[in-house]
Formats: structure tokens, C-alpha cells, sequence
């Protein structure tokens, strides 16, 4: 996928020189400013520095260079991510990837151990279940008959359309239905952290388990009680001081 960096939108913070970068990889429908003041309080807690950016087709950044999104269109993203950190002049850093964002940290991991120091994931998948699939139906229906559209156009204006469907028509895809990357995951070196809601409605907490179980490298669960799929935001104070614990020990 050719690619102008100049179009995507980004937002770096480096309060502390010589201190590891926290990457935020934001979900399927999110964007930079969706995460609000989460990246701010995990980079100000561990003494990190922050990179935050839209995808290509979301927030502020270009629309999307495409019409259809390939199947392997996270591992895409994840060789995207390697070169934008040439870019930012970024060797090393930590990993915290949402939903879709999560599974692009888990292949980002595996393709390049030598640039990742740590992840943390939430909500992430590795193969599609039916939860998943049910989820993505809710959330289309929801498109026509709630104020979900209109929402979402705050944050992604005209590009919105395409995104959803993206997103919605990717995954309900019958291509994609054989979708997997737990050989990605059995390849992952560093330390992770795999975080879930446990009412995430679009996914079971097999996906935890086979994640965990795999990586060649140390690797913890959380599994958040009366949690959805937004943990970070249902939960932040748990999300937050875990992860908080995490990368201390890690950037140690």
C-alpha cells in the first residue's frame, strides 16, 4: 500500500528525552481524538513519550487510497506503522492497540521484535467468531437507526461512509471469515499485556486465551468484569493502573 505521510494526521509528545515512546493504535471506528486524555495520563504515570496518528480514511488523515480493503489490510497497517516510526525517528516503543489497533500491535510484535519493546492490547482478535460477526450486525443496524452516523462525523466528516463499510463489509465478508493470525502471535518475542471486557460483544475470551498461551514471549491477561469492548473508557482507573504497572516493569 503506497502511502503520503504528509496526509496522515498526527500528534507526538515528548515531554521526557531519552524515555521510550507509547504508540496508540486506535479501533475499527476510533481515531486520535477518541482516546481523550487516556495517552496524557499513561505517558505522564510511566515518564513515556506519545505518538498518536489516524490511519489512512480516518480522524484528520487522507481518505482512504482504496475501494476495497484487502483481507490482510491489518498486516498492512503494521508494516505502515514500522515505516511512519523511521519517519518520527521512533527505534523502540510500546504498543497499546484497541480493537482493531490491538491486532495490528500483535502482528506490528511479530514482523518487528527489534521495535517493540512491549504491547498491550484490548479487545484485539486473531480470528473471527460468530460474537464478532453478530457485533458488526448490531453496530449496522445501529448506523440506520440511531444517531451513530451523525456521531461518528464529528471525528471523521465525510469520510465516515467508507470507513463503516469498510469496516462492516471487510469482516462480514465470506473471504474473511478464515481470517488468522495466531501464526503471527506464536511469533511474538517481547512481554504483552492482553486486555478484554468481560461482556465484549465482539468477542469471547478465547481470543485472550489463544493470544496468551501462544506468544513465544511472556504474556498476561485482564479480563475486566461488567466490561464491553471499551474497557479503557468503562473501566480507566483499573486500565489504567495496570497498564501503568506494566510498562514500569518493562522500560525498567
Amino acid at each position: 500500500m503506497s502511502l503520503d505521510f504528509s496526509q496522515i494526521a498526527f500528534k507526538k509528545i515528548t515531554n521526557y528525552p531519552d524515555q521510550p515512546t507509547l504508540i496508540f493504535l486506535h479501533d475499527s471506528l476510533g481515531c486520535m481524538e477518541l482516546w481523550r486524555d487516556f495517552p496524557e495520563q499513561l505517558a505522564r504515570q510511566t515518564h513515556c513519550n506519545v505518538l498518536l496518528y489516524d490511519r489512512q480514511g480516518y480522524g484528520r488523515s487522507c481518505p482512504f487510497s482504496y475501494s476495497k480493503r484487502d483481507v490482510n489490510y491489518l498486516e498492512e497497517e503494521a508494516d505502515i506503522l514500522a515505516d511512519l516510526m523511521e519517519l518520527r525517528e521512533i527505534e523502540k516503543a510500546v504498543l497499546f492497540g484497541f480493537s482493531d489497533g490491538g491486532s495490528i500491535a500483535l502482528i506490528f510484535a511479530a514482523k518487528y521484535p527489534e521495535k517493540t519493546i512491549g504491547i498491550i492490547t484490548q479487545g484485539a482478535h486473531i480470528f473471527v467468531e460468530d460474537v464478532t460477526l453478530k457485533g458488526i450486525q448490531e453496530a449496522v443496524l445501529n448506523y440506520k437507526t440511531t444517531p451513530l452516523k451523525q456521531k461518528l462525523e464529528r471525528y471523521h466528516g465525510d469520510k465516515t461512509e467508507a470507513l463503516f463499510n469498510a469496516w462492516t463489509k471487510t469482516w462480514t465478508s465470506p473471504e474473511y471469515r478464515n481470517w488468522n493470525i495466531e501464526h503471527f502471535v506464536r511469533q511474538i518475542s517481547c512481554k504483552s499485556l492482553i486486555i478484554q471486557g468481560e461482556n465484549d460483544e465482539f468477542g469471547s475470551p478465547e481470543q485472550v486465551k489463544k493470544i496468551v498461551t501462544q506468544t513465544e514471549g511472556p504474556s498476561a491477561s485482564l479480563i475486566v468484569s461488567e466490561a464491553g469492548h471499551t474497557v479503557h473508557k468503562e473501566n480507566p482507573e483499573l486500565v489504567l493502573r495496570e497498564s501503568v504497572r506494566f510498562i514500569k516493569k518493562i522500560i525498567a
